[in-house]
């Protein structure tokens, strides 16, 4: 018991090496070979480069975003400045830009009937309309009187209701020469890395300028005209019905290059479902409010517009011992992948698999009994062993 304890903590210091026979098979080295190649190129081309697998990266930068639009534009009653137009005004990474109005005037709390829009207001007589009653689609609460002219049910409210029939104003005729800063700050916390979209070595320089992706990168003012156009759409179309459009801003860093290389990247693109008639278009509605002759007077307005959201994306990465030694080892490990197709393939479809598989694999029906000579590691006569010689010959297949 203690002989096999004793001989078995020395075998665990001894070094095991896998035995290697040579197959001589132009088609089958061809397969091999290829598959190493396909693998290094797989690493050194696509990891290493593309991926810049030597690199720890950090994606979803802090970022800030100011916006501001100018501009001033004329519909058929009145002149529309950026006080009026753009809401909310406070400049932040979403905001809208109002094209077309709808205008319900003098509106004020009294009776008044129910617009034939809403289904549940429909009646013939009083008793159709039950006094209290609100429908959450509707304009007002119910007093219980059916208005024959309208048979619609009565309703207080202000009124008079919003009719779809409105007169129209339309904003577009200067619209898409409005101009929008777009002023983006990012920062990667792990890199301790900071940056903006602004030029800052020149005076007055944002004053005279425009975006352009060659010459004025640093130039974020864009008209409203260039940013639907580069995403796709019909600036006219788009201002009868309004839509949502996307200002993504990539900022893909290598910061093993100089700060200089790090730069943003533009693209615009409509976010809403336009394909779906249903909510297809962006519009809401908002109030102004004044007194008249004592009242609380309001105008109702029912604005279509182009909606801009600015999203900002990035990943930077910079040079790293840890993740250049794991996909280095993954590499070395992966290039094994083409030994184990290859004794597959000529385990599983060779016509002489047999020869292979008893040159590779020792197979013994018995372990011998050791005698106390050889226990020791010594023994009193050496036979050569002719399939232990025959291992490092080559095998023809």
């Amino acid at each position: 018991m203690v002989q096999n304890v004793t001989r078995g903590c020395w075998e665990f210091w001894n070094y095991e090496t896998s035995k290697v026979i040579i197959v001589k098979n132009r088609q089958l080295g061809v397969i091999y070979r290829l598959v190493q190649l396909l693998i290094l190129v797989y690493f050194i081309w696509y990891v290493f480069i593309i991926q810049k697998g030597y690199q720890e990266s950090e994606s979803g930068p802090e970022s800030s975003v100011i916006t501001k639009v100018k501009g001033v534009t004329r519909s058929q009653q009145k002149v529309w400045d950026v006080e009026e137009y753009v809401k909310p005004p406070e400049g932040g990474s979403v905001f809208s830009i109002i094209t077309r109005v709808q205008v319900t005037p003098s509106q004020t709390q009294k009776t008044c009937p129910e617009s034939a829009k809403v289904h549940s207001a429909t009646c013939h007589s009083d008793s159709d309309c039950v006094m209290g009653e609100m429908d959450m689609l509707g304009n007002g609460e119910k007093t219980g009187r059916c208005v024959p002219a309208n048979k619609t049910c009565e309703i207080m409210a202000w009124c008079p209701v919003e009719n779809g029939a409105a007169a129209s104003e339309k904003l577009g005729k200067m619209a898409p020469e409005f101009t929008i800063l777009i002023k983006n700050n990012i920062h990667f916390p792990r890199f301790r890395f900071s940056k903006g979209n602004l030029k800052e070595n020149k005076d007055g320089y944002l004053r005279n300028c425009t975006f352009n992706e060659t010459t004025d990168l640093y130039c974020p003012i864009f008209k409203l005209g260039f940013i639907v156009e580069q995403a796709g759409e019909n600036f006219t179309e788009l201002a009868e019905t309004g839509g949502v459009i996307g200002v993504i801003i990539n900022w893909n860093c290598n910061l093993d290059l100089p700060d200089s290389a790090c730069n943003p990247r533009y693209s615009f693109r409509r976010l809403d479902p336009k394909w779906a008639q249903a909510s297809s278009g962006y519009n809401y509605r908002f109030a102004k409010y004044y007194q008249c002759s004592g009242k609380s007077t309001r105008t109702l307005i029912k604005a279509y517009g182009i909606r801009i959201d600015v999203i900002v994306h990035g990943q930077a990465g910079k040079f790293s011992l840890i993740p250049t030694i794991i996909n280095l080892a993954t590499a070395l490990t992966s290039v094994g992948v083409g030994s184990f197709l290859c004794d597959w393939i000529l385990l599983t479809f060779m016509n002489k698999n047999e020869v292979y598989s008893a040159r590779k694999f020792d197979q013994m029906s018995k372990s011998p009994k050791m005698t106390p000579a050889t226990e020791f590691g010594t023994s009193t006569s050496c036979t050569p062993d002719s399939s232990l010689a025959d291992s490092k010959a080559p095998i023809h297949l």
